[in-house]
């Protein structure tokens, strides 16, 4: 499964982006999908993920109640939509792709992902 990334850029706080990460390859809807971050000189933090199914979400609580994560299986797509941003969202986006039995679940932990997108840029200007 090959992933791609898109959507970040330059943004004023309180603003927003809506990251895109493409799948080809694979069949998408085996696959729990989440975003992971990297701010400079920071280790990778989970951001959110969602469950094959769509029915599931999980978010770090730094994010919930600005960020929304969704998938479109027929698109072979999962989104990050985020809203009012803050410079401390300034970071290396990743998208990556976790192989599930359970169509309900999810997971924060990196090491369960088996696919990994190029990271795109999200910065934030205050």
């Amino acid at each position: 499964v090959q992933l791609q990334a898109s959507g970040g850029g330059l943004v004023q706080a309180g603003g927003s982006l809506r990251l895109s990460c493409a799948a080809s390859g694979g069949t998408f809807g085996n696959y729990a999908m989440g975003w992971f971050r990297q701010a400079p000189g920071k280790e990778r933090e989970f951001v959110s993920a969602i469950s094959r199914s769509g029915g599931s979400t999980d978010y770090v609580d730094s994010v919930k109640g600005r960020f929304t994560i969704s998938r479109a299986d027929a698109k072979s797509t999962a989104y990050l939509q985020m809203n009012s941003l803050k410079p401390e969202d300034t970071a290396v986006y990743y998208c990556a792709a976790a192989f599930m039995l359970d169509n309900r679940g999810t997971t924060i932990k990196p090491n369960e992902y088996l696919y990994w997108g190029r990271g795109t840029l999200v910065t934030v200007s205050s």
